[in-house]
């Protein structure tokens, strides 16, 4: 299963380049909330998570990933904000209630599943035979987002 579609001529090298540019872009966000997050962890205190690598790649990505791979940015980063206000919500002593700390931890394994997904777009596509590092990451996160997008 692989999560890059054809747009053109397969693998046109200004296709491939203008994917790998948007999955890099978005996978330095992942990794800057994912960072933010885990000082949250440590802190208790809220932080605001940055989406504007993804607003402005999210057309190229729709165009270049498999709508599975898509939906689940889309899930990704519209549950952003749901994330932050659960970050912001604290009770005595800068406690969270479980269900803020579950939602708080649920995006931040939801944003490692993503991350994973992106990477796997830039394995090489000349895999060999059988089933590849790629597939069988491609397979995990399919598995994953239906479960994601299930529980919405």
């Amino acid at each position: 299963m692989s999560l890059v579609v054809g747009h053109g001529t397969p693998g046109e090298p200004s296709d491939r380049t203008d994917l790998e540019r948007a999955v890099r872009a978005v996978d330095r966000e992942l990794a800057g909330a994912l960072e933010l997050t885990t000082m949250f962890d440590q802190t208790r205190q809220a932080v605001v998570l940055e989406n504007a690598e993804f607003l402005r790649f999210r057309e190229i990505l729709a165009l270049r990933l498999e709508p599975i791979a898509v939906a689940a940015l889309d899930h990704l980063y519209a549950a952003l904000p749901e994330a932050e206000s659960a970050m912001e919500r604290r009770g005595p002593a800068n406690t969270l209630k479980d269900a803020d700390r579950r939602i708080v931890e649920s995006w931040e394994g939801d944003a490692r599943e993503v991350q994973r997904l992106l990477r796997a777009t830039l394995l090489p596509a000349s895999d060999p035979p059988g089933r590849s590092t790629g597939q069988t990451v491609a397979a995990r996160f399919a598995a994953r987002v239906r479960r994601i997008l299930g529980r919405r």
